[in-house]
């Protein structure tokens, strides 16, 4: 029996090693790390949808914290000069709203004074080119042209087009919604942001509390770092395109120099977008030597932006490589359409900062720790 119960022990331990080795070589370690990849790939898509799919109460949280976090040095400001917490907050929820609506009656007004203008400007500018289309190798009759127009009409006239204004409404609707919902986040925000944070902190200890600490304080710090450069740096372009285009005479210069201020919330393509646009509006209305006068000016304020304000003002917070804010422009947009490509790149920005900190406020995580020096040959 003792022989038996022996060889039975050594089965068993022969079978545990050849178990153990299957997970412990090369392939069981790839199999390992491939199964913790797709379940971090499984959360993360979890995460992404259940943000989504409640975008109405998600996106005004997310907007209100970087609302927040821009708003921080100020708060912080009245607060050391005794004002009460209360007054400050609204003081700072007043700022915000204040500016919002100047942006948003400013482009409405501008519009309404000259949009009769631009109508004019844009009939005559269609009539040159129906002129210049004759002019072609090819010929183009007013039939077609006349076909072409008839179907805008029709499609204006449609039961598609009238679905599409009903879908309009609802999204005014939910907009409308959503701006409430962020306002009220927004002073909750502002008037108990760290209490808020201290509750949310309170099932960690030691040192998970330090690094959950860390990783707030980044988080804010990167939020309203990246905020308040990137306004400035707007409100430099807005105020240089806005300039240039009202001494070349270029009607909408106000709501365009708004729509450049918008814009340049979108690295990389907001600005240029919003040049294109002040161009295609200076040759419908003013013609080809205006359109190119206006890109003259686009090109020499983005210069002026990427070679004096960025380095600047957003060096320190925006410490991400020019293919991983495209990446994450194209993700963000995607995903989230135009509030997509909005915020995508403050989040990225977010990680990266957490990575910075995650072990000590100068020790990055060790995977992104530099183990050599890195030499491009």
């Amino acid at each position: 029996m003792g022989l038996f119960r022996t060889k039975d022990a050594e089965v068993v331990e022969h079978n545990a090693a050849v178990q153990s080795s299957i997970w412990t070589d090369a392939f069981g370690r790839l199999a390992i790390r491939s199964l913790q990849i797709i379940a971090v790939v499984v959360v993360g898509i979890a995460v992404i949808y259940t943000f989504l799919s409640l975008s109405l109460v998600t996106l005004p949280v997310l907007l209100a914290l970087i609302f927040a976090s821009a708003m921080y040095p100020l708060i912080a400001f009245l607060r050391r000069h005794r004002v009460p917490s209360l007054l400050a907050t609204i003081i700072a929820l007043l700022g915000v709203v204040v500016v919002l609506g100047l942006v948003g009656w400013l482009l409405v007004w501008a519009v309404e004074n000259q949009a009769a203008s631009l109508a004019k400007s844009a009939t005559e500018g269609f009539d040159q080119l129906q002129d210049w289309i004759t002019t072609l190798p090819f010929s183009i009759t007013d039939d077609q042209i006349e076909s072409v127009r008839n179907t805008v009409v029709d499609f204006v006239t449609s039961a598609q087009f009238g679905s599409g204004a009903l879908a309009g409404a609802s999204a005014i609707g939910s907009f409308a919604t959503g701006l409430v919902l962020m306002i009220v986040v927004l002073f909750f925000f502002l008037k108990d942001g760290p209490a808020i944070w201290e509750f949310l902190l309170r099932p960690f200890k030691g040192e998970q509390y330090a690094r959950a600490r860390r990783i707030g304080d980044k988080t804010v710090a990167t939020l309203g770092g990246y905020v308040r450069g990137t306004a400035t740096v707007a409100a430099v372009d807005a105020i240089g395109i806005g300039v240039g285009l009202a001494i070349i005479g270029v009607p909408l210069a106000l709501p365009l120099a708004v729509v450049v201020f918008l814009t340049a919330f979108i690295p990389l393509v907001g600005a240029t977008a919003a040049g294109i646009l002040a161009a295609l509006v200076a040759l419908v209305a003013n013609g080809p030597v205006a359109a190119i006068w206006v890109i003259a000016v686009v090109v020499l304020v983005n210069q002026l932006e990427g070679n004096f304000l960025q380095p600047v003002l957003m060096g320190r917070t925006l410490q991400l490589h020019g293919l991983v804010i495209l990446v994450a422009l194209t993700a963000g947009t995607i995903l989230g359409g135009v509030v997509g490509a909005v915020i995508a790149v403050p989040l990225m920005a977010v990680v990266w900062g957490i990575t910075q900190v995650w072990n000590g406020e100068h020790q990055p995580a060790e995977m992104f720790r530099k183990k050599r020096p890195e030499e491009v040959r």
